[in-house]
């Protein structure tokens, strides 16, 4: 290899998305109210769920239905909503917030956090494989997935809870192989390609609570949230998928990293906050960092779970269900005992879904809101305007942070998804809260 393939910084896999998480609700010209029901497109984390979820009035319901581009990226949202769920009798808030921000975006765990992934894949493992017509929990609705997809999830979670002791340095090595295939010929002058990332990019770009030694570490070992004085040595098996080479003429299917290597899992949590505390700067340099705002913005999401909690099991306190419970507690957890929000359920449909949805009267102008991520903008088409309702927002990523294009090109991603949005008969919003990282549409007007 000569040169490094700058394509291909992205992965071809998305396990965490390219923008910062949004309250869907409050992006079209007013906000959406009473019973509202969301498409997610390759949305590939649950950012927008949580986000969307915290900012819910009482007596709003929300259903959310979610198409990803492959059933390990599948497999990961259950997982964080697993995580997300979990009542705080069985662990409290804060270290909830730091697990769930260590198999988000940390290539390498803590044992105590592999024990979480593997206990949480055996019960979403079950939950997979014994769900057949009604669903286990509404928020982990896996019911209308095919035959086949639910397999493929169950296989991907044996994995997951398979040992890790024999392969501690599988994900190490297959971290620098993405390095060193992105690079290229530039992997010798590494740093130099990390800063100039950071500082000409990323920054740039409004990203200043990136700390240069985290994102550093973050690009050269793929650990971006470092909490606890913890050993971060045991590979994160959440992180690795498949992806099949042609080698001789035969495609061989090689397990390894294959996700972001350049733009961050910060982008997800790390870069906004509604806190203008977190957000001071001294001699010019912030003062916190984008883990900080990370974990802030992460509580605040999960504290707003618990207080539309539905049915509680307990009466326990908050302060009481804060303190460190049994372990005992967390290996009975089942999943009808993770936390029921009110009027809130998350379907998962099947991969390729989205071109059969307007063959079927439900869904017949049925979703208020049509989230695509960056990386699914081609699917997008004129058969957008069957399932869309009358007063639909159609919400497409951008390319602000996929740092591998320059201004010429993400422009231009920007027009095509504009081209897009009007052949699918959908106009720019104006009033909207549109941003730099995101495209706001409206059906348009006959």
């Amino acid at each position: 290899m000569s040169a490094g393939r700058l394509s291909e910084g992205v992965g071809c896999i998305t396990w965490w998305g390219f923008s910062p998480a949004r309250d869907l609700l409050s992006m079209g010209p007013v906000r959406l109210q009473g019973d509202v029901n969301v498409l997610l497109l390759g949305s590939g984390d649950p950012r927008h769920i949580l986000k969307t979820i915290a900012g819910l009035q009482n007596g709003e319901s929300l259903h959310v239905w979610v198409i990803e581009n492959s059933m390990e990226e599948v497999a990961r949202q259950l997982l964080l909503l697993y995580l997300a769920l979990m009542p705080q009798e069985c662990m409290g808030n804060n270290e909830k917030t730091e697990v769930f921000l260590e198999l988000f975006g940390n290539s390498e765990i803590r044992s105590q956090t592999e024990e979480t992934l593997r206990r949480a894949a055996s019960r979403l493992s079950l939950c997979v494989t014994e769900t057949l017509e009604t669903a286990a929990h509404p928020c982990l609705n896996t019911a209308l997935l095919k035959f086949k997809e639910r397999d493929e999830l169950a296989r991907i979670f044996k994995l997951w809870n398979q040992p890790q002791s024999l392969s501690s340095i599988v994900m190490p090595k297959a971290w620098d192989y993405r390095v060193r295939q992105h690079l290229g010929t530039r992997y010798d002058s590494k740093r130099g390609c990390f800063d100039w990332d950071l500082t000409m990019k990323l920054h740039t770009k409004g990203c200043g609570v990136i700390s240069k030694q985290q994102y550093v570490q973050w690009r050269e070992r793929g650990l971006a949230f470092e909490m606890r004085e913890g050993v971060y040595q045991t590979t994160n098996a959440s992180l690795l998928s498949s992806r099949v080479f042609r080698q001789k003429g035969d495609k061989v299917a090689v397990r390894g990293y294959w996700g972001d290597v350049v733009s961050s899992p910060y982008l997800a949590f790390g870069i906004e906050t509604d806190d203008k505390s977190l957000l001071k700067t001294q001699n010019g340099q912030h003062i916190k960092t984008a883990q900080d705002i990370s974990v802030a913005n992460v509580q605040a999401l999960f504290q707003s779970l618990s207080s539309r909690r539905g049915c509680p099991t307990t009466s326990q306190a908050d302060t009481e269900a804060e303190e460190p419970s049994p372990q005992a507690d967390r290996k009975s957890l089942t999943i009808s005992d993770l936390m029921h929000l009110n009027g809130v359920s998350v379907t998962f449909l099947p991969m390729d879904s989205l071109y059969k949805l307007p063959e079927k009267q439900k869904y017949s102008h049925f979703f208020n809101i049509i989230y695509s991520s960056a990386s699914c903008v081609h699917q997008l088409g004129p058969m957008m305007r069957q399932i869309a309702a009358p007063d639909a927002v159609l919400i497409v990523e951008l390319a602000k942070y996929i740092l591998d294009l320059n201004q010429e090109q993400e422009a231009g991603f920007a027009k095509k998804v504009g081209s897009i949005a009007l052949e699918a008969e959908f106009e720019p919003c104006h009033e909207g809260r549109s941003d730099d990282a995101h495209a706001v549409f409206v059906p348009r007007k006959k």
